[in-house]
């Protein structure tokens, strides 16, 4: 059986678009959880490296900080020759992204994205704020403004963290291209919704280096089947008003349509 995973974010209320951060305590801040992060990455470095990591010049020092502030939180990462981010990376479930400063804009200076959902490094290295969250309805007139003047005024004793939640068709933590898995949604027999749809959530978080400047915005996946909600009622009730008020334009952009009567038929199943 399946466990559930140590978050809920779809807990929280029906779903739609909110920055969401919250202060949390430094020893809260990398979570572990994976044996060993290297076994997992290492191969998509090695095989799809453009996909998955990226780094621009002058990047050098924030990348050592990185690494530095993941070994005073007590994780392992021995020098291995590599970029100090990559070192760090390899060793936790994390993905890392290193945000600076550039010309007048926070960019994407330097990135670890093994994790990531629809998303490449290829896509996203030296991007700005605004650039990288552009697909997001809403996102240059709702809240660039205010997540600019968060990542400014972001003090070195302050860690931030938010949650999110998604819905596939897979349990496979790199998954940079969604053809091949939207193409097989409708090859799923209803009656076994349960345990061919996955309830995706992503933990992350904030966190300024005081001697570069830049950020570190940190992501960490966890993953179940919906079947795992049959273990806690009371998360199986909050997902089902979640996702049934979830806005439209979260919807849209998390294409839950796509799973509409696959999610429906699992819940009304079980009562709800």
């Amino acid at each position: 059986m399946s466990s559930l995973a140590p978050h809920a974010p779809y807990a929280e209320g029906p779903a739609d678009f909110a920055i969401g951060l919250k202060p949390i305590p430094p020893e809260a801040w990398l979570e572990g959880g994976e044996a060993d992060p290297a076994a997992r990455k290492d191969p998509l470095y090695a095989d799809a490296r453009d996909l998955v990591w990226g780094e621009i010049e002058g990047s050098g020092p924030g990348q050592a900080e990185v690494l530095a502030m993941v070994r005073a939180a007590g994780v392992k990462a021995p020098g291995d020759g590599l970029p100090p981010l990559l070192t760090a990376a390899r060793a936790v479930p994390d993905d890392l992204c290193l945000m600076e400063r550039r010309d007048g804009v926070w960019r994407l200076a330097a990135l670890s994205l093994c994790a990531g959902s629809f998303f490449t490094a290829r896509e996203a290295i030296g991007h700005s704020l605004g650039e990288l969250h552009g697909p997001v309805p809403g996102f240059s007139s709702r809240f660039l403004r205010r997540v600019e003047r968060i990542f400014d005024g972001l003090r070195p004793d302050l860690i931030l963290e938010r949650r999110n939640w998604s819905v596939l068709n897979t349990d496979a933590l790199h998954t940079p291209d969604p053809a091949p898995y939207r193409a097989r949604i409708g090859e799923i027999d209803p009656a076994d919704a349960g345990h061919a749809v996955f309830l995706r959530m992503e933990r992350q978080t904030l966190r300024r280096l005081p001697q570069t400047g830049g950020v570190l915005f940190t992501i960490r996946v966890w993953r179940h089947p919906l079947a795992a909600l049959d273990q806690d009622p009371a998360r199986l009730k909050a997902f089902a008003v979640a996702w049934r008020g979830a806005s439209e334009d979260f919807r849209a952009y998390k294409k839950l349509h796509l799973f509409d009567a696959l999610v429906d038929g699992f819940l009304r199943a079980r009562g709800e």
